[in-house]
């Protein structure tokens, strides 16, 4: 299983909602934001949905449209409905959304990380039964420091020809998101964490980093902790992945090493992943939003329905996570009604239906046992 079971969501998210909504929520039922996003997103977005109702999922969907809009100063950022959902709710559930290359267009993506204070990035990236890789024991979680390092946003032309870009690295973050990674090893009864860095020639930025994840392992003494060069990691990492366990890092290197890590079990459509904050928790598909598939039915819904089940663990939903899992899992081992991108020639929406029925199975099964 993808265990995550830090933070707690609101036991009843109902006493924070506005009264305008109260009255359309059951007693025992969240609500929860959903960003569908571009491309793609829609409907894999629609498919998670039909799965959680097929699992009996206890909560409310709010879907939001993050088009920027433009702001009184003349920029463009996320819409006020969509600050406004995520702060009520506290956690949400986001599509892959399209950001201009080359074009000065600011990342959605960053821009939420940084609007809620989503400090953490988590990926679980495990090998899949049933979908053949280079490697059979992948087992790795990244946790990537997500707010600052080389996406601060800090960028300046010099002279003409000449653009600096600085990599912003505070003690406060870096010790934050240590404390995350060894409280998540803690809690998920994992045995091991690596700091990766680059501190040989970044000595002052990455060698804070380091620091700080120093000064919080010396407060685990039951967790191994290892110290790693980034570019020795990706080498590692290619010729026997089992040797790590759980990796943090600053941003830049966890977004390149993510990736890398999920490559080695299928790639981001198999890739689940959770941005983490103090107050609040967004959890996202990390692929491409696939413009040239988008409404033909063809997308893979499994990295965003993963993510689902990492936000139902998050909100100490575990039942329902682990029957939504074992469900993806075994239409995925079994190979029957798979994707085309998993080497099948199923439709987005026969994938999604097989997942409900083995749910519906499931549920039938424990009625006949009661009985």
């Amino acid at each position: 299983m993808y265990l995550f079971q830090l933070g707690k969501a609101p036991r009843n998210v109902r006493t924070s909602l506005p009264r305008r909504y109260c009255s359309d929520i059951p007693e025992g039922t969240r609500m929860v934001t959903l960003i569908p996003g571009d491309g793609i997103g829609p409907e894999i977005s629609a498919a998670v949905q039909k799965i959680f109702k097929a699992a009996n999922v206890p909560i409310m969907w709010e879907s939001v449209d993050v088009t920027p809009v433009k702001l009184p100063d003349g920029t463009f950022g996320i819409p006020p409905s969509v600050i406004e959902s995520v702060n009520k709710n506290k956690v949400g559930l986001k599509g892959p959304l399209m950001t201009p290359v080359g074009k000065g267009h600011r990342s959605l993506n960053l821009a939420l990380r940084k609007e809620f204070s989503l400090y953490a990035n988590v990926r679980p990236c495990r090998s899949i039964e049933g979908y053949q890789t280079l490697y059979d024991d992948v087992d790795v979680v990244t946790i990537r420091e997500n707010t600052e390092g080389e996406y601060s946003g800090i960028e300046h032309e010099v002279v003409e020809g000449v653009v600096q870009s600085i990599k912003l690295i505070t003690e406060g973050a870096s010790r934050r998101v240590a404390e995350f990674a060894f409280k998540y090893a803690q809690e998920n009864n994992r045995t091991m964490v690596g700091a990766v860095h680059k501190a040989n020639i970044m000595r002052m930025s990455d060698g804070l980093f380091l620091q700080c994840c120093r000064e919080v392992a010396s407060r685990y003494p039951n967790i191994k902790f290892q110290e790693h060069y980034l570019d020795t990691v990706c080498l590692r990492m290619v010729q026997d992945p089992s040797q790590f366990d759980i990796l943090v890092m600053p941003n830049l290197y966890g977004d390149i090493l993510s990736d890398l890590c999920a490559g080695l079990i299928g790639g981001l459509g198999l890739t689940p992943s959770g941005n983490i904050g103090e107050k609040g928790a967004l959890f996202e598909s990390v692929h491409g939003t696939a413009p040239d598939i988008a409404g033909q039915d063809k997308a893979n819904p499994t990295a965003l329905l993963l993510s689902g089940v990492m936000m139902l663990r998050h909100m100490n939903l575990h039942e329902h996570a682990n029957i939504i899992e074992k469900a993806c899992f075994e239409t995925i081992r079994e190979r029957k009604c798979i994707t085309g991108d998993l080497g099948g020639s199923a439709k987005c929406s026969e994938y999604t239906n097989e997942i409900c029925q083995k749910i519906e199975a499931n549920f039938s099964n424990k009625g006949s046992s009661r009985s």
